[in-house]
Formats: C-alpha cells, sequence, structure tokens
C-alpha cells in the first residue's frame, strides 16, 4: 500500500473512532484530526518498512579493536502494541567486535526501526540484540533498556515514575560475569 493510501484509510478509520466516541468530527478543533493522527501512526510505524540488518551493514569496516563498545542512553519511543499508547525511556547497548565493528550511528538507527513498530519492551530488547550478534557476529552483545509505560501510568494501576528494565545477553556477556559487570556499571554511572 503507498503512503497516500495508507494515510487515507487510516484517516477514514479515524473519522469512525470519533463518531462512535460522540465527537464531532466537523467542529474547528477536529476538523483535521483524522489526518493528523492517521500520518502519526505512519510515522509512528516507519520500522515495518525499513531493514535493520541493511543498515548495520551499509556502515561495517574491517577492524581488529577487540574491546567493548558502548552506545548508552539512547533514548527511544515506541507503541505498546496491547493498548497501542506510547512506552519511551533509554536503550543502552554493548558490543565486543570479532575482526568488524559499525558506524555508531547505526545502533541508533537499528533502535529506531524497531521501536517504530508495534511492540512490547521484551521482544524490542530481544530484536535489537539478536540483530546486531546475526549481523555483526560480535564476540558478544548486551541490550538493556529502561521505559515508561504509559498504558501503566494512564490507565490500569495508574502507577507514575514506575521504569520497567529488561535486558538480553549473547556470546562473552553471558559466558563472562566481570564483562556483563562492566557494561552494568558503565549503565549506572550515565
Amino acid at each position: 500500500m503507498q503512503l497516500q493510501e495508507k494515510i487515507d484509510a487510516l484517516k477514514g478509520h479515524y473519522e469512525k473512532i470519533l463518531d462512535i466516541l460522540g465527537e464531532d468530527k466537523n467542529r474547528e478543533g477536529l476538523i483535521n484530526t483524522p489526518e493528523r493522527v492517521a500520518k502519526s501512526m505512519v510515522f509512528l510505524s516507519l520500522g515495518y518498512d525499513m531493514d535493520p540488518a541493511q543498515i548495520l551493514n551499509s556502515a561495517k569496516f574491517k577492524e581488529e579493536y577487540s574491546e567493548m563498545v558502548m552506545v548508552n542512553g539512547t533514548e527511544f519511543y515506541s507503541l505498546c502494541e496491547h493498548h497501542m499508547l506510547p512506552f519511551f525511556g533509554k536503550v543502552h547497548v554493548a558490543y565486543i567486535p570479532d575482526g568488524e565493528i559499525v558506524g555508531l550511528s547505526k545502533i541508533p538507527r537499528v533502535i529506531d526501526i524497531f521501536a517504530r513498530r508495534l511492540q512490547v519492551q521484551e521482544r524490542l530488547t530481544v530484536e535489537i540484540r539478536k540483530c546486531i550478534d546475526e549481523t555483526l557476529k560480535p564476540k558478544g552483545v548486551a541490550v538493556v533498556i529502561e521505559a515508561q509505560h504509559l498504558c501503566m501510568q494512564m490507565r490500569g494501576v495508574q502507577k507514575q515514575g514506575a521504569i520497567t528494565r529488561t535486558m538480553d545477553v549473547s556470546g562473552v556477556f553471558k559466558k563472562d560475569r566481570d564483562k556483563l559487570d562492566e557494561f552494568l556499571n558503565a549503565i549506572s554511572k550515565g
């Protein structure tokens, strides 16, 4: 489906949603809302049309560096697949190269690609780790995500400030507790 077709189809559904909610879609403040929301949803789901491995492959370089490479505190925004409400926070990524490194900006791009899909935090964590693992084939990858979920804050239990932390590790980070501790200590220092 082409971009404008997606926007038009979503716009029609959002007009119906406003009707169901008892709103007047023709009142001044709502006249363009269905189209704005449709464009927003298309933007927030751009990750479905992108290949994160291709992003990493576009900037791989042979390098004999063999210590930890960390990209800490990358902000992300995603939509919970259960309520389609935002969850957001920071992603911390480390990998230990095995002959190849990647351009540092590519890791946040991979994060954005997976975040711009309907998600759960647990899957997001695994998808980021797995993509880096399979594409770079490093000695190990570690990913930690710390996020706030509006589905917990605006509805449901309504607990403000609750932070959910998920972690997925592979290779040396799974086998060598000192390497994992080095990564986790670096995160805690900010």
